[in-house]
């Protein structure tokens, strides 16, 4: 028959056991949530520059719309006096 000390040293070994169990898992999600944490301020980085890289975009769309337009509109004037030319050609 075990002996009062040899119980009570058998529950402190489940004890500390347990106790270092804990401890264990409390450091892993600790060290997940630093992880978490790192992964988080690096997609915020991202999506910062990515904003940055967006609004660039859509200005230099702008731009080149404007162009287009102007572009379009030369052409335009063109294909009138080259009509035009061809038709006081044709008379």
């Amino acid at each position: 028959m075990p002996s009062p000390l040899d119980d009570a040293l058998k529950r402190l070994d489940t004890a500390l056991g347990l106790l270092e169990a804990s401890v264990t898992r409390r450091l892993d999600a600790e060290k997940r949530r630093g992880d978490l944490e790192t992964e988080l301020q690096i997609m915020q980085d991202d999506r910062v520059r990515l904003a940055a890289e967006l609004e660039g975009a859509g200005e230099r769309l702008k731009r080149l719309e404007v162009v287009t337009d102007d572009v379009g509109e030369r052409v335009r004037r063109s294909a009138a006096v080259i009509q035009t030319i061809l038709d006081d050609a044709e008379k």
